[in-house]
Order: structure tokens, then C-alpha cells, then sequence
């Protein structure tokens, strides 16, 4: 798929570099095409990272995306440059005279503290509220997951005994649906969180339909409203390294952080990490712009 991107966008280049066709604004004028606007709320600190990440997950079907960034205005990142986010970035001001084909909605190192804690709660809930009239389809993941579920359905969040960290085996619940079509009866998907979500309230809820799980990391893919929402409860965009990034700054810093599961060859963290859930995340994302936002969207809003 051609992603549409500002010309100077540093993931830019490095995608370029991995073959991952990547359009400028100066291209993407002249193909006589309505490209799917999607738009990508990024609450992770790293931004840089996250953008990299999401933009190579979208790349796998012959869609062209032209993709908006967004940031808080209610928040000061203090992991990314001013100059960046002022370059690249847009604030929900910006953004919420428009229509949108979908958006995601990022994880957040915020998981340990209630939702009303975070200093951008009532923005992100705005945004949340705006979605159902402007989205087509909105993505969340991991924290966004549990901040989406928590706004929309009063879904508690739980804390764990210990992080869950690392890489678990999952389970597809109802192949029938297109959001899971072409997964494995199981694959496998990263996860790096302190909490979780009350299972019983998901499950007890008749809106919302879980599509895949997973007996040791729990719930990890739930739709709502025939695709108008969906939750990821882990962070299938993640690279190879992420997490060996994550454990080895935790150890570092002195944190008491376990070995993340299922993850290094033999358990040996100086071996390199085997990629195995790459697959699995490209059908997710291509599956959920195919069926629920291109197929869904309206040629003009």
C-alpha cells in the first residue's frame, strides 16, 4: 500500500529502506484516487518509534493511506522535541473540523494511574465522543484499549501481580468475522502491561464480542458495534527488539522486571529475538481497513 506522509517525516526514509512504498504529498496529487484518511493519536513517549511502527503495519494492502498524526494539546511530552510534534503533529483542534475514514488510538505509559489521574483524561474523552460521529472505524490498543472500554461500556481496568511481559501464544474465537480472517486457529502477539481489564464485565456486556484470546495473557481482541470500535489489549506493532529495549532499560534503571516470556531463543537475552507475530499483525491491519473502514466509508463524507 502507498503511505501518504510529509515529505520530511524521518520514518519516511527508513521505510523507504525496508521497501515499504512510501508517497509524499508532491506524488499522491496525482493519482485520481480518494486515499483513506486515518489519522493516529499517538499517546506513546517515544513517538518516533511508534510512528515507525504503525506506519509499516499499514502498509500491506493496496489502499493508499494518507495518515495524520495527532498529539495532546492538554499534555507536554517530555521524550519528544517540540520541533518534531510542531512539524509533523496535529492537535485535536485541528483535526476535529474533519472527517475521518479511522483512527488509532495509541498505548500510554499511564496504565498504573486511574483514568481521571491523567492530565489529558477529559481531551482524549472528547476525542473518544467525537469518533462516533466523524470516525468510520477507530483502532485502540493496549492502554487506549482500556481507555476506550472504561469511556464507552464503564469496563474497569485491574491491576496484574506481576507485568505481563512478553510474547503468548492466542486463540481466534469466531473465524466467521473478517477482523480475523486468514489468522491461525493460534498466533502469537507481544504484551507489555501492568494491568488488564475485567474479563467478567467484557464478557457479560452484549455489545461487545471478543474475537481472539489468549489462556495466559487473557482478552485480546474485542469489536464492538460491527466494527465501529475495536480493542487490542497488547501491542502487535511492536518491532523485533521492543521489548528486549524495554527489559534491558528496566534492568538498568534497577526495576525488578522478569525475563519477557516466550521471546529469547533459550531464554538467552543475548540471543536475538525471534519475530513471530509479524504476520498476524499485518492481517490485523489489513483486515481492518479493508473490511471496516474502505468498505464502510463513504466515497465523500
Amino acid at each position: 500500500m502507498p503511505i501518504k506522509v510529509q515529505g520530511e517525516l524521518p520514518a519516511k526514509q527508513i521505510l523507504e529502506q525496508e521497501n515499504i512504498f512510501v508517497m509524499d504529498e508532491t506524488r499522491a496529487i496525482h493519482q485520481d484516487i480518494r486515499p483513506l484518511k486515518i489519522a493516529i493519536l499517538n499517546l506513546m513517549p517515544i513517538k518516533q518509534d511508534t510512528e515507525l511502527q504503525l506506519l509499516r503495519a499499514l502498509s500491506n494492502t493496496p489502499l493508499q493511506v494518507d495518515v495524520t498524526f495527532m498529539h495532546m494539546s492538554s499534555h507536554v511530552s517530555k521524550n519528544t522535541s517540540a520541533n518534531h510534534l510542531n512539524r509533523f503533529y496535529n492537535t485535536f483542534d485541528e483535526v476535529s473540523g474533519k472527517k475521518l475514514d479511522g483512527m488509532i488510538i495509541t498505548g500510554a505509559p499511564v496504565e498504573q494511574m486511574d483514568f481521571e489521574e491523567v492530565n489529558y483524561w477529559d481531551e482524549l474523552k472528547e476525542i473518544m465522543k467525537w469518533t462516533d460521529t466523524n470516525v468510520t472505524s477507530t483502532l485502540h490498543i493496549c492502554w487506549g484499549a482500556q481507555a476506550g472500554l472504561y469511556f464507552r461500556y464503564g469496563i474497569r481496568k485491574v491491576p496484574l501481580e506481576k507485568k505481563m511481559f512478553g510474547v503468548y501464544p492466542h486463540r481466534v474465537l469466531n473465524r466467521k468475522i473478517p477482523i480475523v480472517r486468514g489468522f491461525d486457529d493460534i498466533f502469537y502477539a507481544p504484551h507489555s502491561r501492568h494491568t488488564g481489564i475485567d474479563e467478567e464485565q467484557v464478557y457479560a456486556n452484549k455489545e461487545l464480542k471478543v474475537m481472539a484470546d489468549s489462556p495466559e495473557a487473557g482478552v485480546y481482541l474485542i469489536m464492538a458495534e460491527d466494527g465501529k470500535n475495536f480493542f487490542v489489549c497488547g501491542h502487535p506493532e511492536y518491532d523485533r527488539l521492543t521489548l528486549d529495549q524495554e527489559y534491558k532499560r528496566d534492568l538498568d534503571k534497577g526495576l525488578p522486571i522478569q525475563m519477557p516470556k516466550n521471546y529469547y531463543p533459550n531464554d538467552d537475552p543475548k540471543a536475538r529475538p525471534l519475530l513471530q507475530w509479524r504476520a498476524h499483525c499485518n492481517h490485523l491491519y489489513a483486515n481492518w481497513l479493508n473490511y471496516y473502514v474502505y468498505q464502510n466509508t463513504p466515497y465523500e463524507w
